[in-house]
C-alpha cells in the first residue's frame, strides 16, 4: 500500500494542485513562497488528528472570503425568523470555497481487509481508494444562527461617530475565533473510476461523510520532523535548545523501548539483578554512612517507643542513568589507526551544530521507524487493537539542512530512507511500506536525489484582479519524454553541477567561463533591481542551451540565454568574422532551433526583439547584432563575433588606454590601438581563435579594471533589461502579505 497522489484545494495559495508520491523518497523543490511548506502542512494538519486544531481562518486561501461572506451576507439579508429557503442551509455551496485534502491509495487485492471501511462498490478488488478530508461546518443552522446573533449584537452597538467597531464585522471576523467551534474535518469516500478524468473530483450532491473523520487510522502511521530545531551553543544563553538535545531523544527512546523495569521478559532479567545488586551494595554503605547521624537523633529521643524508626533505602531508576547533561559523550580520538581509543570525550553540547543535528534528525527516522515496527516494549504496551503494524508508514522531513552544512546535507538525503527501512521485517519486503517526503531550500539536497523523484512547485500568477497567485505542481518524471540523449544530457548536466535552478526566482544561461564571472558584475553595478533576486547563472555553453529547453519550458522558468553568433561560410563550417550580404549562417543549435529559430546569418542579425522571446514570455535569447560604437573619434557600425570583442567594442576608449596588460587581453588592446576599424575587428578575430585562454583574459580584466567603469555590450543590456522588467511583474504579481497567506 502506498500514497500515489494527493489533491490539494483552497489551502492558503494551492488554490487547486495535485501531488504526485515517488514509492519510496519524493523531494519538493521551487522558488521561495512557491507552495513547498504549504503543501507539507496541508498533510500534517489534516492526517495528524491531534493537529487539526492548528487549522485557521488564515489557512483558508485570500481570494475565497469574498465568497464566504456573501454567504454570511445573504443570511443576513434574510430576516424571517423562519427559514423557508432550503438553500441557505445546503452545505455544497461551502465545498468549492474551503480546504480539503483527497488521498489517493494505491492498495493491491491482498490488502483489502486494511481498506474494507473504504470501498466504494462491491466490484472493487484493488487499484486506487480516494478519501477526501474536507474543513465544513458542523451543522449549518447552528452556525448561521450564532453569526446572525452576533453580528445583530455588534451591529447595534455601532455608531457612524464611533472609530471602535465592535466584532463581528463580516462571517470572516465571526470565523477568526469561532472556526473550530462550528467546523470540522469531514471525510468522504471518492470515485476511483473517476480519479485520471478530474483533478480534484467534483462531489455529488448530498453526499455523506462516512462514520468516522480519522478513516485512515490502522493504515498508515505518520510523523513530522519540523523545521527550524533548536540546538544550543554551551556559552548561549537562550534556554530552548533542550527540546532537541541528544540526551533527551535517547533518554525518551530508551523510556519507549528499552527500560527493563516496564514490562520485563527473559532477556531484562540479567540487566535487573544486577541494579538490584548494586542497589543492595549502596544501602549498606547508606546505613554505615548514616550512623553516626541517625545516632544523634537518637540522642534527642527520636525516634521513642512508638515512632517509626528511620532507614535508608535507595531505589536505582536506570533512567535516571541518562537524565544529566553529559549522558551523552564524545569521545576525542588522539591516537593512531588500531591504538586504542583516548579516554578523553566531551558532552553532546560541546560538539559542532551540524553533526549535533545530523544524529539527531537520524535518530528520529530510527525512533519513529522503530515506533512503527514495535520494537522492544512499545508492542508490549499497546492494547490487542493497536499491537498490528499499519501497513504504511510516512515521514514527513520540513527543510532538514538547517544547521548542516552541504556535505552532511548530502550525507543525510542519501542515507534517509535506507534508515527508514533498516529493520528485518522491511528492507525489499513489500508487506510494509515507507514513503518519506521532503521539502527543501538546498540544493545540495536536491543534486543528490533521482531527478524523477523531484517535485517542482512552480509559482503561478493571479487570473484576474479578484484572485490571488497559485502554485502548481510539476511531475519531473517525464520532463524529456523520448529524448533520451536530451535527458541524460541534462540530468548529468545538473548532477556535474548544483541544481540552484530549481530554487531560482530566474535564470541566466551563458556561454563560457568569461560571460560566467563578468556577468554577475554587470548585474550588481547595472541592475540594482534584478541584483535583488535569486538568478541562477549557469555555464552551460550558449550554443548547448536548447538542451535544457524541455526542462525550462516545464518549469516556466524566466530564463535569459546569453549566447554568440557562431557564425560560419556558407559551403563549410568555417569560421567567419560576422557580415552582412555574405550568405553567412550561424551553427548556434540555440539561434537555430529555440529562438529566434533562424539558421541564416542576415535573418539572425535582422531578428527583431519579439523574435528572440518565446510565446509565453519567459525566456529570451540575446546575442551579438550590428551596433554603433566610437572609434579615434568616428562613429561606426560593427558586429562582435563573441563576447570578449564585444567587450573590448563597447569599451574602445578604455581599452586603447589600458596598460601593461598580458595574454589575450593584450591583443585585444593592440588590436584597438590601430587606426583602422576593420583592421580592429580582423586582428580580434583572430586572436579569439582556438586555444585563446577567454577565462584568463575576464580574470586580468577583473584586477585591471574596476567592473563598474565597464559598458555592458549592448545585447547584454537589452537582455538583462527585458529580465529586470519581467522579474518586476513577476513580484508584483506576487505581492501578498505572508502574514496573511500563511505560507513560507
Amino acid at each position: 500500500m502506498k500514497i500515489s497522489c494527493f489533491d490539494i484545494q483552497n489551502f492558503r495559495k494551492l488554490k487547486k494542485c495535485r501531488v504526485e508520491l515517488s514509492d519510496s523518497e519524493t523531494v519538493f523543490v521551487g522558488a521561495n513562497n512557491s507552495g513547498k511548506t504549504s503543501a507539507m502542512d496541508a498533510l500534517i494538519v489534516f492526517l495528524k488528528e491531534s493537529r487539526r486544531k492548528d487549522l485557521s481562518t488564515r489557512d483558508l486561501t485570500l481570494c475565497n472570503w469574498s465568497q464566504i461572506n456573501k454567504i454570511g451576507q445573504s443570511w443576513l439579508d434574510d430576516d424571517q425568523e423562519e427559514e423557508k429557503d432550503i438553500n441557505i442551509f445546503d452545505i455544497s455551496r461551502w465545498r468549492p470555497y474551503v480546504p480539503t485534502l483527497d488521498i489517493w491509495l494505491k492498495v493491491d487485492s491482498d490488502e483489502v481487509h486494511y481498506v474494507r471501511h473504504l470501498i466504494p462498490t462491491l466490484d472493487w478488488d484493488g487499484g486506487l481508494l480516494g478519501v477526501r478530508l474536507i474543513l465544513e461546518p458542523k451543522k449549518i443552522e447552528d452556525l448561521y444562527k450564532s453569526f446572525k446573533k452576533s453580528f445583530i449584537a455588534a451591529s447595534s452597538g455601532n455608531k457612524k461617530d464611533r472609530v471602535l467597531r465592535l466584532w463581528p464585522q463580516s462571517l470572516r471576523d465571526f470565523l477568526d475565533k469561532e472556526l473550530h467551534k462550528h467546523f470540522t474535518v469531514n471525510a468522504y469516500i471518492l470515485d476511483p473510476t473517476k480519479a485520471d478524468e478530474e483533478s480534484p473530483q467534483v462531489m455529488p450532491i448530498g453526499a455523506l461523510p462516512i462514520t468516522s473523520n480519522t478513516p485512515f487510522k490502522g493504515l498508515f502511521k505518520i510523523d513530522v520532523i519540523n523545521a527550524q530545531r533548536g540546538f544550543t551553543d554551551p556559552n548561549s544563553q537562550e534556554g530552548n535548545g533542550n527540546k532537541r538535545k541528544l540526551s533527551t531523544q535517547f533518554k525518551t527512546y530508551f523510556e519507549n523501548h528499552l527500560n527493563p523495569n516496564e514490562l520485563p521478559d527473559d532477556t531484562d532479567l540479567d540487566a535487573l539483578e544486577a541494579i538490584e545488586s548494586a542497589r543492595g551494595t549502596f544501602d549498606e554503605r547508606l546505613k554505615e554512612s548514616f550512623k553516626e547521624s541517625i545516632g544523634e537523633l537518637e540522642k534527642l529521643n527520636y525516634p521513642g517507643f512508638s515512632d517509626p524508626k528511620i532507614e535508608l533505602s535507595s531505589r536505582i531508576n536506570p533512567l535516571d542513568g541518562l537524565n544529566h547533561d553529559a549522558s551523552i559523550q564524545f569521545r576525542i580520538l588522539t591516537g593512531k589507526e588500531g591504538e586504542e581509543l583516548s579516554e578523553l570525550s566531551l558532552p553532546e553540547q560541546y560538539n559542532g551544530l551540524g553533526y549535533q543535528n545530523l544524529i539527531s534528525m537520524i535518530f528520529d527516522l530510527i525512533r519513529s521507524r522503530d515506533e512503527w515496527m514495535r520494537v522492544g516494549k512499545v508492542g508490549k504496551r499497546l492494547e490487542a487493537e493497536e499491537s498490528y503494524i499499519e501497513p504504511l508508514h510516512i515521514v514527513l522531513i520540513e527543510e532538514p539542512e538547517a544547521h548542516l552544512h552541504a556535505q552532511v546535507q548530502q550525507v543525510f538525503i542519501k542515507k534517509a530512507y535506507s534508515v527508514l527501512r533498516n529493520h528485518k521485517d522491511l528492507g525489499q519486503n513489500t508487506k510494509f511500506s515507507s514513503q518519506l517526503v521532503v521539502s527543501t531550500h538546498s540544493s545540495h539536497i536536491a543534486h543528490e536525489v533521482d531527478f524523477g523523484n523531484l517535485r517542482y512547485f512552480k509559482r503561478k500568477p493571479s487570473t484576474n484582479k479578484n484572485n490571488v497567485p497559485f502554485a502548481e505542481v510539476i511531475n519531473l518524471t517525464s520532463t524529456f519524454g523520448d529524448e533520451c540523449e536530451t535527458g541524460k544530457f541534462a540530468t548529468r548536466y545538473l548532477k556535474a553541477t548544483h541544481c540552484d535552478l530549481f530554487f531560482a526566482d530566474a535564470s541566466v544561461l551563458v556561454e563560457g567561463p568569461a560571460e560566467r564571472m563578468l556577468v554577475p558584475h554587470f548585474i550588481k553595478d547595472k541592475f540594482p533591481e534584478l541584483d535583488k533576486s535569486y538568478l541562477s547563472i549557469l555555464e552551460i555553453g550558449g550554443s548547448h542551451a536548447h538542451k535544457l529547453r524541455p526542462l525550462i519550458e516545464k518549469l516556466e522558468l524566466l530564463t535569459l540565454v546569453i549566447t554568440d553568433l557562431d557564425s560560419i561560410a556558407e559551403k563549410n563550417t568555417t569560421k567567419v568574422l560576422p557580415q552582412k550580404g555574405e550568405k553567412y549562417r550561424t551553427s548556434n543549435s540555440t539561434i537555430k532551433t529555440w529562438l529566434p529559430c533562424k539558421t541564416d546569418l542576415d535573418d539572425v542579425l535582422s531578428a527583431k526583439k519579439e523574435d528572440k522571446i518565446s510565446k509565453d514570455k519567459s525566456v529570451r535569447v540575446a546575442y551579438q547584432y550590428e551596433f554603433e560604437t566610437e572609434f579615434k573619434g568616428e562613429k561606426y557600425n560593427v558586429i562582435p563575433y563573441t563576447f570578449e570583442d564585444a567587450i573590448v567594442l563597447s569599451n574602445v576608449r578604455l581599452f586603447r588606454n589600458t596598460k601593461d596588460v598580458n595574454g589575450l587581453l593584450k591583443k585585444m588592446v593592440d588590436a584597438v590601438s590601430g587606426d583602422d576599424i576593420k583592421e580592429a575587428c580582423t586582428q580580434m578575430f583572430e586572436a579569439l581563435g582556438r586555444g585563446s585562454k577567454k577565462a584568463e583574459m575576464a580574470l586580468e580584466l577583473l584586477y585591471t579594471v574596476e567592473p563598474d567603469v565597464l559598458n555592458v555590450p549592448e545585447y547584454i543590456s537589452e537582455g538583462l533589461i527585458w529580465l529586470q522588467n519581467e522579474l518586476k511583474k513577476k513580484h508584483q504579481d506576487f505581492l501578498t502579505s505572508t502574514e496573511e497567506s500563511g505560507d513560507e
